[in-house]
């Protein structure tokens, strides 16, 4: 059988064909090969420009250059579109520099991507939710996050974000809810916000007219961190707006107890207790009290505006001396000082007081900052309104300092939420 086939190779016609199959084969290989080669190396160049391209990003990214940092970026997705790490890292800086909409889009490619690791989906469902509230979609940054909070139950950064878009829209209910959850989850305290979220809860109750459930909540508040001021101040208002003044004032004294340096916040309001009842002796005697246990200018105030009232010139004059002294930038105190000296003293004293009243006009009356963020105010917060963080908004005093004040002495409820 083979023999026939070896004439017909062997053939002198046919011989020439053989050796031209087999030099087409050779030539044919070694093309291939150059190409597969060529190919190989053109990968590799674009796969280097790509890297380079990342590479460049991270640095800008450190030296704090997001303009070429998403220009390298941008190249080496162009280059290798298979990176998500280069992709999230574009998504936030975008968000930084406030381009939320791009962000949003990356991420949304991200999340549609075909057989993506289910961790990964949910990381940037995450950075989705937080493009969303920086953006104000708050309801759809809740229903992202609701999807992360689905598959990841005990992710703490998830609900932190969610307890954060419950106080922005105000459902106090539901931020308690989510605090509570934390609180299991997150050693350290939280009795003091779980508070505040009553308080919230009962403020909103009372502005219902539902005064018992208001009441109830405000209770609740005291009983779960005892040293919430706001609570006291709240359920003091609540009984003087029913004519309950005896409770009202036992309630508001107790501040003193529990935070002697906002005391000053419950004055304006035991003065009218007090003046409806007839009987403002006891005011004297509490605000001596206070000023003997924990000195300070709000207080020496609040004692020399009572004195004054009652005629005592000098005494009044003595207590302005003394907040002087304790805050000599006030200017409350030397505005009042002027006032007495021009009713009740010589000229001469009343331009000298009112002389140094002058000079003060340009100096801040009261400053507040928030010892988390740095953030400085005179909106004055139970809850600072940039960080978001509660009880953290401090008085800056004369001497550069802080009190723990959180509130406007002038009339003790400026500012509140």
């Amino acid at each position: 059988m083979w023999e026939p086939i070896v004439q017909w190779f062997f053939g002198q016609g046919n011989l020439h064909l053989l050796l031209g199959i087999i030099i087409a084969f050779v030539v044919g290989s070694i093309i291939g090969r150059r190409m597969s080669w060529s190919r190989d190396e053109k990968k590799k160049s674009i796969t280097s420009k790509g890297y380079r391209s990342l590479f460049k990003g991270v640095q800008y990214i450190l030296s704090n250059d997001h303009d070429h940092a998403i220009e390298e970026l941008t190249k080496s997705v162009k280059v290798n579109s298979d990176t998500i790490e280069t992709y999230v890292a574009l998504g936030n800086l975008y968000r930084s520099k406030g381009d939320i909409d791009r962000a949003i889009r990356i991420r949304q490619t991200i999340i549609l991507r075909p057989n993506i690791n289910e961790q990964i989906k949910l990381n940037a469902l995450f950075d989705l939710g937080v493009d969303y509230r920086r953006g104000g979609f708050l309801s759809r940054a809740l229903k992202t996050f609701q999807q992360v909070i689905d598959k990841r139950p005990g992710d703490i950064e998830t609900l932190k974000e969610i307890e954060r878009i419950f106080e922005e829209l105000k459902d106090w209910e539901n931020a308690y809810r989510t605090r509570q959850r934390l609180s299991r989850l997150v050693k350290g305290e939280h009795r003091h916000i779980l508070a505040h979220h009553l308080v919230e809860m009962g403020k909103a109750q009372q502005q219902k007219g539902a005064t018992g459930k208001a009441t109830s909540l405000f209770n609740k508040a005291i009983s779960t961190h005892k040293e919430c001021v706001d609570a006291y101040l709240h359920l003091g208002d609540l009984y003087f707006g029913k004519h309950e003044y005896k409770k009202a004032i036992s309630i508001w004294k107790k501040v003193l107890n529990v935070a002697p340096q906002l005391t000053f916040l419950a004055y304006r309001r035991l003065e009218g207790a007090y003046s409806k009842m007839k009987d403002l002796k006891p005011v004297e005697s509490f605000l001596k009290e206070c000023s003997s246990g924990n000195p300070d200018s709000f207080t020496h105030m609040a004692l020399a505006r009572y004195l004054y009232n009652e005629n005592d010139i000098k005494g009044a004059l003595r207590q302005i001396q003394n907040a002087l002294t304790l805050n000599p930038s006030s200017l409350e105190a030397k505005k009042f000082k002027g006032e007495i000296l021009l009713n009740h003293g010589s000229e001469t004293d009343a331009l000298t007081g009112y002389r140094e009243f002058l000079g003060s006009l340009d100096v801040p009356y009261l400053k507040f900052q928030c010892s988390q963020c740095g953030l400085q105010t005179d909106e004055l917060q139970w809850q600072c309104p940039q960080c978001k963080r509660w009880d953290t908004i401090c008085l800056i005093d004369s001497t550069g300092g802080r009190s723990t004040a959180t509130i406007n002495p002038e009339t003790g409820i400026k500012g509140e939420r």
